[in-house]
């Protein structure tokens, strides 16, 4: 089966093309979408530090609590699936839009939910429409210079991964002091004013293909059978964003545990030391600008290895997982860019479609981590944690050595196909 990219191309000719200057986006613009990112990939983990704080408000079982995090992002990888392809069908401004507002309605039923099915469902809802990061992510790609995309791409996912860590020490701080209800109602009324932000920021930003929905959806499988160096970015970046998962599914509980008897405030001040790792995805993104994005790739794996050896050694005392979560976040948020900015240099009328097959791999690698985080942490304890983290890391690793030397020229003859 052909790659319905091809005909688009052709339907493309004579459309209209988004609205950019040649100048590419502004540092305000760019500013502002990395924002965005923060914000709103900030919904998907709000959760983790208020875990201990949820489960005796409903009753739940550390193990029934784990599903929260989990269905989240199961919610997030459907979300992919079905409306993050949007990107290539309809103007993207207005699409990034609509999914804040109806995020926010998710948002305030997590906030007043009465009982633990309601808050698995919303949390499921949560993650499906806080797809606005893996929107945007292609659109500052198609908006930019060529010579910029890794640099515009570095800048809106490390937003991204920024929003995560920030996200702890927000919940925290506010769970700690004012509930863990009040964090979610909080999020909505962030989403709502950031809707009316990108509004007034963003230029339109239309698809450069015509395509149907139906025709959208179905050439995912193609893409990612004729491309196969999004399938091996896609699977080793899903492991990484495992391991990833786990260590932060986790923490809350080990820092209850004897010797620190922390909550969920010193769960947010560790997620606060990690934004320093997030800090370098610009940087990241400049040198796969340069042409290195499968070495940069390979160290970044390299470094989350390490950081659960340091985890396993160190792990029992606050400096120590201070350290192991930077280098920790480093090496995940170094391997994501580099592998997002070498994908959608493949197809360019298809970044939202190839986008979508990454990050479902991604995020479907984020909730089998969490799942087995529980499992690990059931029997195991923190050993088990880590063990796991750097299982995940190796797999990758061992995924990366055998397709380093193929990959880039299949992906081009797949793409010229």
């Amino acid at each position: 089966m052909e790659i319905p990219v091809k005909s688009e191309s052709v339907r493309a000719r004579g459309s209209e093309p988004a609205a950019a200057g040649s100048e590419g986006l502004s540092n305000l613009q760019l500013g502002t979408m990395a924002i965005a990112a923060a914000v709103t990939a900030a919904n998907l983990y709000y959760c983790q530090p208020l875990l201990s704080q949820i489960a005796r408000s409903l009753h739940m079982t550390a193990r029934e609590t784990a599903d929260i995090p989990m269905l989240t992002q199961v919610g997030y990888a459907l979300g992919l699936l079905f409306f993050a392809p949007l990107g290539d069908m309809v103007e993207r401004r207005g699409l990034t839009t609509a999914l804040l507002l109806i995020v926010t309605v998710a948002l305030v039923g997590t906030a007043s939910a009465p009982y633990t099915w309601v808050l698995l469902a919303t949390s499921l809802m949560t993650g499906m429409f806080t797809v606005v990061p893996q929107v945007m992510a292609p659109m500052a790609s198609a908006l930019s210079r060529p010579e910029a995309q890794g640099r515009a791409v570095g800048i809106v996912m490390g937003g991204m991964l920024i929003g995560i860590l920030l996200a702890r020490t927000v919940a925290g701080f506010v769970g700690t002091w004012f509930g863990w209800r009040a964090m979610y109602a909080l999020a909505a009324a962030m989403m709502v004013a950031m809707a009316a932000l990108l509004r007034v920021m963003l230029p339109v930003s239309r698809p450069e293909a015509r395509i149907r929905y139906r025709e959208l959806l179905s050439s995912l499988i193609p893409l990612a059978r004729k491309l196969p160096a999004l399938r091996q970015a896609a699977i080793m970046s899903g492991f990484a964003f495992g391991a990833f998962s786990a260590y932060w599914t986790t923490l809350v509980f080990f820092l209850e545990k004897p010797p620190y008897h922390y909550g969920a405030q010193m769960a947010g001040l560790l997620g606060l030391a990690g934004v320093a790792g997030a800090l370098a995805a610009p940087a990241v993104g400049w040198l796969s600008d340069r042409g290195y994005p499968r070495l940069a790739s390979g160290c970044a794996l390299s470094i989350g290895m390490i950081a659960f050896g340091w985890l396993w050694t160190f792990g029992r005392t606050i400096a120590g997982l201070a350290i192991g979560g930077i280098v920790l976040d480093l090496g995940t948020q170094a391997n994501l860019v580099t592998n997002q900015t070498r994908v959608y240099k493949l197809i360019p009328e298809a970044r939202n479609r190839i986008n979508t097959v990454f990050m479902v791999t991604y995020f479907v690698g984020g909730a089998l981590g969490t799942f087995l985080a529980g499992f690990a942490w059931s029997r195991w304890q923190w050993n088990g944690v880590c063990g796991l983290g750097a299982s995940f890391f190796g797999a990758a690793l061992i995924i990366w050595a055998a397709g380093s030397w193929e990959s880039e020229g299949g992906a081009r003859r797949a793409g010229a196909a």
